[in-house]
């Protein structure tokens, strides 16, 4: 399914989680009011690199950001393999790749339409109502 949030397209494949693609829109739209700052959304993570990536990125807490190079660094892998793997995550926006940034402060890359724009918007957001 696709989702709008902040003028851009997600993919969020809801193959992966069970909640219904109804829950998971109404979640998606409440976190882009500033109404919600988790997702209680059950999630299926492959079993897989991306996987485990997607287990990383779970656990960001909303307003806060880790580096590719730290997420490599628990997985014993490279920040190049970890951006790979959030390029490919499926539930963009719940699993929070707009959190994983490069080590020199800036954004990386970001696979929603918009790009790094659309991701700098989520961190300033997030930013935004995690003092609220």
């Amino acid at each position: 399914m696709e989702v709008e949030l902040f003028g851009s397209t997600f993919a969020v494949d809801e193959t992966y989680v069970e909640e219904s693609p109804a829950e998971i829109r109404e979640q998606i739209e409440e976190y882009e009011r500033g109404e919600r700052r988790t997702f209680d959304l059950a999630i299926d993570a492959p079993d897989t690199f991306t996987g485990r990536v997607m287990g990383q990125m779970i656990e960001i807490p909303y307003g806060e950001t880790r580096t590719y190079g730290g997420i490599a660094d628990a997985l014993d892998t490279s920040p190049i393999a970890v951006g790979g793997a959030c390029g490919r995550n499926p539930v963009t926006v719940v699993v929070p790749c707009h959190r994983v940034v490069k080590s020199d402060g800036g954004l990386g890359g970001f696979s929603a339409s918009g790009g790094v724009a659309v991701k700098r918007r989520m961190l300033d957001h997030e930013a935004e109502h995690a003092s609220a």
